[in-house]
């Protein structure tokens, strides 16, 4: 019995490889067949799975999925394997004959990718070490952005498939914001609650996590353009009661998740919602639906920041811990984004380079860490900090050449598309305050889950293509077989 044990044991190892070897076997098939298959998949992980424990109680924790492997393979596991599908949706595509559809932001990725592959050369020849120039802490996960998006894009190619990707989303969203809304109501809502666990304020949320609330809003944005738009689509009544539950359950997830940032980007991506209906529509919406909203937030506002120890009065409290104080020492966020500044100001062209550390990071609490003076508290000057002005014009001009795509896309996309293109714009709306005060793109869920919404738009627009190209393919046909003479009995 015991050579039986050491055997398995033994044996153990090589079990799991070969395993894994027909589990990517059976994927590979897969994604040659339905290259979407794997790319719901993929998506499902970011939309499910939690990416912090900050806040939490809990002392010990585990390696996440969204880190683990990158000990070794410099980036995390997730990353490669969704090489692997877009590999895979790349030769299914070929094999169909399907071209590559176009993508603006291909040039500004490519731009990423060289500018990383400049910090690499420069930080080799410095002696730091290659794991630390590709870290988390740097901008790598933009580039990792790329191959997402193409995915997505190489994926869904039919009318059937983007509804049913919107669906999906929908779906996703709808479940994900009940399960945050019962247990708040019914437990203690999310552990993760730095508010009541480090701030001693009687809160509870639904989700701390910036991302959970993304995808609330994306749901939200296309059950709103379905059901609000004025070309109506043809949809059963099942679906109309999903698109009216997720309205009201998403929002109400978004407002008591107590986070700021969460608030005014709702507020943002509201505003691109309602720019897709005409002026009488946006009236009655309007009408009706602020007041509701408004109420909400207002009442969240108020329970959260009256509790908060000098958070003040007015508008003024939303932003209580970036202002400076009148007597005593600056707040923390404000002396972080100071020594940042001056570290970038001192490096303008080049930035400290991916790996580097802001100059006096140790004065802050929440840098006395291993990876302390790594990140900053703004996307922006994150990028402007890490890779100096290159860095910040590639920022710039991939966020505006999708706004301009986007816009044309709003303008072009059928109605029953119109949900998911505007999903794409209201998620980056939604996330503009936290590039701008947040912690973006050190993390692979919002990096991945941004590419997410950077991707719907175009799929919308390709699948317009895709349709438009088989509708004149079938009418030069038509029109072929009309040319050729028709014979006469004689």
């Amino acid at each position: 019995m015991q050579n039986l044990l050491l055997y398995v044991y033994t044996s153990l190892p090589f079990v799991v490889v070969a395993l894994l070897c027909v589990a990517a076997i059976v994927a590979a098939g897969i994604g040659m067949v339905r290259p979407r298959w794997l790319a719901y998949a993929y998506m499902l992980v970011f939309f499910l799975k939690n990416s912090t424990n900050y806040g939490s109680l809990a002392t010990m924790g585990s390696p996440g999925i969204y880190t683990r492997g990158s000990g070794v393979l410099l980036f995390p596991v997730l990353f490669w394997m969704m090489f692997g599908f877009w590999a895979c949706a790349r030769v299914s595509a070929s094999f169909q004959r399907q071209p590559t559809p176009p993508c603006n932001l291909r040039p500004w990725f490519l731009a990423w990718f060289l500018l990383l592959g400049a910090h690499i050369a420069v930080g080799l020849f410095s002696g730091v070490k290659l794991a630390d120039i590709l870290g988390v802490s740097g901008f790598s996960n933009i580039i990792w952005m790329a191959p997402l998006v193409s995915l997505l894009v190489l994926s869904f190619r039919t009318r059937e498939d983007a509804i049913e990707l919107s669906r999906f989303i929908m779906l996703v969203g709808l479940g994900r914001a009940m399960f945050g809304l019962v247990r708040w109501a019914f437990l203690k809502g999310d552990p993760n609650n730095v508010y009541a666990n480090m701030n001693g304020l009687n809160i509870k949320l639904t989700f701390f996590d910036i991302n959970d609330s993304l995808l609330c809003t994306i749901a939200f944005a296309i059950a709103a353009v379905n059901l609000f738009q004025v070309v109506k689509t043809d949809r059963s009544f099942f679906w109309r009661l999903v698109e009216w539950a997720t309205l009201g359950a998403t929002a109400a997830c978004v407002v008591l998740s107590y986070r700021r940032t969460a608030w005014i980007g709702f507020v943002l991506a509201g505003l691109i919602i309602m720019m897709r209906f005409p002026m009488q529509r946006r009236i009655q919406l309007m009408v009706l639906g602020t007041p509701v909203v408004g109420a909400g937030l207002l009442y969240a506002a108020f329970k959260r920041l009256g509790q908060t120890k000098g958070a003040g009065q007015g508008l003024s409290s939303l932003v209580f811990d970036m202002q400076s104080k009148k007597f005593g020492a600056e707040s923390e966020r404000v002396l972080e984004l100071k020594f940042a500044l001056a570290d970038f100001l001192s490096h303008p062209l080049t930035g400290i380079g991916t790996w580097g550390r802001y100059t006096g990071y140790q004065h802050i609490s929440w840098q006395a860490n291993p990876e302390g003076g790594l990140f900053i508290h703004s996307g922006v000057l994150h990028i402007g900090l890490k890779a100096g002005l290159p860095g910040l014009v590639l920022l710039i001009g991939t966020i505006w050449t999708f706004m301009m795509f986007a816009r044309r896309a709003l303008r072009t996309a059928p109605p029953e598309l119109l949900g998911l293109a505007t999903a794409g714009a209201a998620g980056l709306a939604f996330m503009l305050p936290d590039l701008l005060v947040g912690t973006p793109f050190p993390q692979v869920r919002t990096t991945q889950m941004l590419a997410i919404c950077l991707a719907l738009p175009y799929v919308a627009m390709a699948v317009c293509r895709e349709q438009s190209a088989v509708q004149t393919a079938k009418e030069n046909k038509r029109g072929h077989v009309n040319l050729v003479p028709t014979r006469v009995a004689v």
